[in-house]
């Protein structure tokens, strides 16, 4: 069970699944309900704090690099064409939601890029996108609960 625990955090710290999939994971493979939640949430937080170090410490150091610079600008351009308008639009709010969607593209790591490129307070961004987290685990939650205990 440690094993299931460890692998449903680490997709939930993955950008390539985010809470999104460590939830259904843990559900799917046994764990129990409470603690994939709160793992599974509690490593996707965890993500902010590391992207926005990256984000203003370390990316700057890599952009002159060309092959870097291409994706990192690649990536920028489709978080701003995905959440630009609502960010501007909506400030916190906007991130909150974006965030809290529960579709491929949208999370904290995205959430994050965006907060960035919108020069958000890093309080203010860390709160909308721990709270989108949040809303985005309940929903994964109890979509995942429904379909492991055949509710539909």
């Amino acid at each position: 069970m440690i094993a299931e625990i460890l692998i449903a955090a680490l997709w939930s710290i993955s950008p390539l699944g985010e809470a999104k999939v460590g939830i259904p994971y843990a559900i799917f493979n046994n764990v129990n309900i409470y603690i994939s939640f709160i793992v599974c949430f509690l490593a996707n937080v965890l993500v902010y704090p590391v992207m926005t170090f990256f984000l203003d410490h370390l990316n700057h150091s890599l952009l002159k690099w060309k092959f870097y610079k291409k994706g990192a600008i690649k990536v920028a351009q489709r978080v701003k064409a995905r959440a630009g308008s609502n960010i501007t639009k909506f400030g916190f709010w906007g991130i909150l939601i974006f965030v809290m969607l529960p579709i491929p593209g949208t999370g904290v790591y995205a959430g994050t890029i965006a907060s960035s490129l919108f020069k958000m307070p890093y309080q203010k961004a860390f709160w909308a996108n721990t709270i989108g987290i949040f809303l985005s685990c309940i929903i994964v939650w109890g979509m995942a609960l429904a379909t492991y205990r055949g509710i539909s």
